[in-house]
């Protein structure tokens, strides 16, 4: 059923509301709650989704399937997006458009610099913006224009409050595993990302912190963590 689902989307025209339509999304994106905004607004658009949490999954889903626009995220778990954007620049046939995304300053160029056709950054949740990022980076060939941006908060997409919970409940995982290095890089990251999507300036604060002082800054943002997991979501 999901298949010929699939195929009956793949046959039907893009409309202004659904610009969109017919064409998969990988999102290789690590953060639920970053993805879930991704699923929302795929959904809105027309598209169909599927989704990788690191390198390795989304090398996995590359060598099964060609979706028409891959969206990656500079900063997982197994290693950088940059090296994914790279590869996936260097395939042939080539992926008809190309994305990066972060929060982080200078990531839009280091992005296009590695092969990526176009950049979203964090937070994403404009339907008009996902669209029009999505139509540019996309071959020069006849497509609908996206519906113009309507009311402020139609424009925007929620996501279910419950997936960033998920993604701090794995950032107090990773914490009480006292990381170091590398490991600790990351989880600063990943917790950066994850408060600028949820529009948390304290939580971001303390993950930039930590990411200058190292573990000085540790007790203070495993506080901030527990305190929003106790309070339950939204928080």
């Amino acid at each position: 059923m999901a298949d010929d689902l699939s195929a009956f989307l793949a046959t039907r025209e893009p409309t202004p509301d659904r610009p969109l339509l017919g064409l998969t999304v990988l999102v290789v994106e690590d953060s639920r709650f970053a993805c879930e905004a991704m699923r929302l607004l795929c959904l809105r658009s027309g598209a169909r989704i599927r989704r990788a949490d690191c390198l390795r999954s989304a090398r996995r889903h590359l060598m099964t399937y060609r979706p028409t626009v891959v969206i990656v995220d500079l900063g997982l778990p197994d290693g950088s997006g940059l090296d994914l954007i790279s590869e996936v620049a260097a395939r042939r046939p080539r992926v008809p458009a190309l994305l990066g995304t972060s929060g982080d300053a200078g990531a839009e160029e280091r992005a296009r610099a590695a092969g990526a056709d176009g950049f979203l950054a964090k937070p994403i949740e404009s339907l008009s913006a996902f669209q029009r990022t999505i139509l540019a980076a996309l071959p020069a060939t006849p497509k609908p224009v996206a519906a113009g941006q309507g009311g402020a908060e139609d424009d925007r997409v929620h996501p279910d409050p419950l997936a960033l919970r998920d993604d701090l409940a794995h950032v107090a995982d990773l914490l009480g595993d006292a990381p170091e290095g590398p490991a600790l890089d990351y989880l600063a990251q990943f917790l950066s990302g994850v408060a600028l999507s949820a529009h948390d300036a304290p939580l971001r604060a303390a993950a930039e912190a930590l990411a200058r002082g190292r573990a000085g800054d540790m007790q203070r943002l495993s506080g901030l963590v527990r305190d929003r997991l106790a309070a339950g979501a939204p928080f």
